[in-house]
C-alpha cells in the first residue's frame, strides 16, 4: 500500500529575546510602575477583605511610618537594620556564595553581646567596660558562625545555602539553652539588662544605629570599589577556574569573605543587644537575614540602590503595622503580610520584563510529505 507521512509542524506565536538596550532609567521607571501596580492592588484587596477606602489605607501608610517623629524614627532605624544586614550578605553573593545563615549571625552576635552584659553585669562591672568587651565577642561570634560553613565550603565544596540555613536553627537552640540556663522564672523571658546599654546622641535613643549603619555603607562601598579583596571576589564569583589562574588563592577568599559577612552581621546582633532590645529571644533577629536577602537582590548588590529597596521594605512594614491595621481594626497580621507580598510580587515579576521582552510571531504551517515511490 502507497503510504504518505504528514508532518505539520506549528510555530508558536511569541517567544521570548534577552533585553540588551534598556537603559538605566528605564528600568527604574518599570521598578517604580511595578510598586504603583502593587501599591494599587493591595488596596484592592484590602477593599475586598475589609472594606478598606484606598485613599484611606495610603493616608494610614504614610501616617504609620511618619505621623509622628517617633514614628519617623523607628522607620529610619529599621531601614538602617535592613540595609546592615544587606551590606553584610552583598560580599558572599558577590562571591557566588549563597549566604542563607545571616539569622543566625545575627543570633550569634546578639548571644555573644547579652552574655556580656548578664554575667559582667552581675559581677559589678562598669558600663564602658562592659560595652569593650561586647563588641569585640558579638562581631567575633558572628564571624566564627559565617566562617564554619565557609571552611566545609571551601574544602569539601559542601551545599553552602543548605549549610547556613541549618545554622539558623542551632543559633536559635543555642539562645534557647542560654535562657533555660539563666532564666529562673517560669515566663522563659531573660529580663532586660541594666548594664551595657549604649549612650544615646543627644537624648535620641535612634540615631546611634542609623550613623553606624552608614559608617558600613561607606566601609561596604570602599571594599568593593577600591580594595585588591574586593576585586577578589568579584573574580572568584565569575570564574573560580580564572581566579586559580591569575593566582587567588579561593579558599582563602571564600573564609575570609564569609569572615566579614559573619563579623557584619554579628555588628548587627551587637546593636541589638545594646542600643534597642537589651534581652534576647531566639526570634531576635526577626527573619532580617530573609527580608535583606531581598534589599540585596532588588538593589542588583548596589551598596547605594540598597537605600531605596531598605526604605521600600520598611515603609511597608512599619505603614501596614502601624498605620493601616491599627486604623482598620485588623487584628490578624497574617492580612497585612498577604498585601505586603503582593507588593514584592510586583516588584520581584517586573524583573521578568527588564531582562526580556516578548517578541510576537506570524503564526505559520510547514508542512512536509514523504510518500513511496509508485504512491499516489
Amino acid at each position: 500500500m502507497p503510504k504518505k507521512n504528514k508532518l505539520f509542524r506549528f510555530r508558536a506565536p511569541f517567544h521570548l529575546v534577552k533585553r540588551n538596550d534598556m537603559r538605566w532609567w528605564q528600568a527604574l521607571l518599570f521598578r517604580l510602575g511595578a510598586v504603583v501596580v502593587g501599591l494599587l492592588l493591595m488596596c484592592l484587596v484590602l477593599w475586598i477583605m475589609v472594606n478598606a477606602n484606598p485613599a484611606a489605607v495610603f493616608s494610614n501608610l504614610v501616617s504609620g511610618c511618619f505621623g509622628s517623629q517617633r514614628r519617623t524614627w523607628v522607620t529610619f532605624r529599621k531601614m538602617a537594620l535592613l540595609l546592615g544586614v544587606g551590606l553584610a550578605l552583598i560580599p558572599a553573593f558577590r562571591m557566588r556564595f549563597w549566604n542563607l545563615g545571616g539569622n543566625g549571625q545575627i543570633l550569634m552576635g546578639d548571644l555573644a553581646a547579652i552574655m556580656c552584659m548578664y554575667f559582667c553585669g552581675a559581677a559589678g562591672w562598669p558600663n564602658w567596660a562592659i560595652i569593650l568587651l561586647m563588641i569585640p565577642s558579638a562581631i567575633l561570634a558572628g564571624a566564627i558562625w559565617g566562617v564554619i560553613p565557609a571552611i566545609f565550603k571551601a574544602f569539601f565544596n559542601t551545599n553552602e545555602s543548605l549549610f547556613t540555613l541549618m545554622m539558623n536553627y542551632i543559633a536559635a537552640g543555642l539562645v534557647t539553652i542560654f535562657l533555660g540556663a539563666v532564666v529562673t522564672s517560669g515566663s522563659g523571658t531573660l529580663p532586660m539588662q541594666e548594664a551595657g546599654h549604649f549612650v544615646s546622641i543627644g537624648g535620641n535613643d535612634y540615631l546611634l544605629v542609623i550613623l553606624i549603619i552608614a559608617a558600613v555603607l561607606a566601609f561596604i562601598y570602599v571594599y568593593l570599589r577600591f580594595s585588591k579583596h574586593g576585586y577578589e571576589l568579584e573574580v572568584v564569583g565569575d570564574s573560580e577556574n580564572t581566579a586559580k589562574y591569575i593566582g587567588i588563592n579561593v579558599r582563602w577568599s571564600v573564609v575570609r569573605t564569609m569572615a566579614l559577612s559573619g563579623a557584619l552581621c554579628g555588628l548587627i546582633g551587637l546593636l541589638l543587644a545594646g542600643a534597642m532590645d537589651y534581652t534576647i529571644t531566639a526570634d531576635s533577629a526577626q527573619n532580617m537575614g530573609f527580608t535583606a536577602i531581598m534589599v540585596a537582590w532588588l538593589a542588583k548588590f548596589d551598596p547605594f540602590a540598597m537605600l531605596g529597596t531598605s526604605f521600600l521594605i520598611a515603609f511597608l512594614d512599619n505603614g501596614m503595622a502601624s498605620g493601616v491595621q491599627r486604623a482598620f481594626g485588623i487584628t490578624n497580621n497574617s492580612i497585612g503580610q498577604i498585601v505586603i507580598g503582593i507588593v514584592y510580587f510586583c516588584i520581584i515579576a517586573v524583573e521578568f520584563f527588564i531582562n526580556y521582552r516578548i517578541r510576537r510571531n506570524h503564526p505559520t504551517l510547514d508542512v512536509s510529505v514523504n510518500a513511496e515511490k509508485g504512491g499516489k
